[in-house]
């Protein structure tokens, strides 16, 4: 029975960190690439598809900044906000502006 060494590396990084970059540095930029690439494009797909959804014709004359909060809030929807919170800091300001940090 041909068993694996308990010191195999389980993913890029591991794989990266324990290869001998002296006898295999192909090899080493190789585990260097592969570990930085992204394992898929979702968030970038979802931020688009936000942004067609946000952005209709009625919204096209508000200014950059409140697209990018109301797409800010559209993806990261599963954060709770506290509701009091947010009145009460809209009362302290003056100018009645506010702006949505996530």
């Amino acid at each position: 029975m041909n068993e694996a060494p308990d010191n195999r590396p389980t993913n890029a990084i591991d794989a990266y960190v324990q290869c001998n970059g002296t006898f295999f540095p192909n090899i080493k930029i190789l585990f260097h690439i592969y570990a930085t690439l992204p394992v898929t494009v979702a968030t970038g797909e979802r931020s688009f598809s936000t942004l067609k959804l946000t952005k209709s014709y009625l919204r096209n004359t508000m200014s950059e900044n409140r697209l990018n909060g109301l797409a800010m809030m559209y993806i990261h929807s599963t954060i709770d906000i506290d509701v009091e919170q947010v009145i009460d800091e809209f009362a302290r300001r003056k100018n009645r502006k506010f702006d949505f940090h996530i």
